[in-house]
């Protein structure tokens, strides 16, 4: 499972002082792209490639608020990972440990030109063998062991 740290700015935050809901995605989107580079790739080397992977569905679980500047670990990982799909399951813990959000988000690999095609085989590959099942059968982080 990887994990990203993110400090919750101003910007991101409603004038009743917690994180707008739509700002959730932008912080699984940076995890995603933080973990893909732990991989060896990059989302500007895959689209250079001509793969790109635009989400075609999202589902966020909102547990608890998020308020300015308080440091979120965002855990991210492959819950499927096949020819042309890839899936991943997200959580957001704040500092203290408590659940922010689970979220899975689904994805279809795609050319430029936003046809479907196959993904490329070593992301396939990396990914297959970190595959976890979905958010329910997923370890329990507490704030001791982030």
């Amino acid at each position: 499972m990887f994990r990203h740290t993110h400090r919750v700015i101003y910007a991101e935050c409603t004038v009743g002082n917690h994180v707008y809901h739509s700002r959730y995605l932008d912080m699984l989107e940076e995890a995603r792209g933080e973990f893909l580079r732990s991989l060896g790739f990059t989302v500007a080397g895959l689209q250079d490639a001509d793969a790109i992977f635009p989400v075609v569905e999202a589902r966020l679980r909102y547990k608890f608020p998020a308020r300015y500047d308080d440091v979120l670990t965002v855990e991210v990982w492959p819950t499927l990972a096949d020819k042309v799909r890839i899936n991943f399951a997200h959580r957001i813990f704040n500092q203290d440990g408590k659940l922010i959000l689970d979220a899975e988000t689904f994805h279809v690999c795609t050319g430029l030109n936003e046809k479907p095609k196959r993904a490329p085989a070593e992301l396939v590959d990396k990914l297959t063998t970190l595959v976890k099942p979905t958010l329910s059968a997923a370890p329990t982080v507490s704030g001791n062991n982030r």
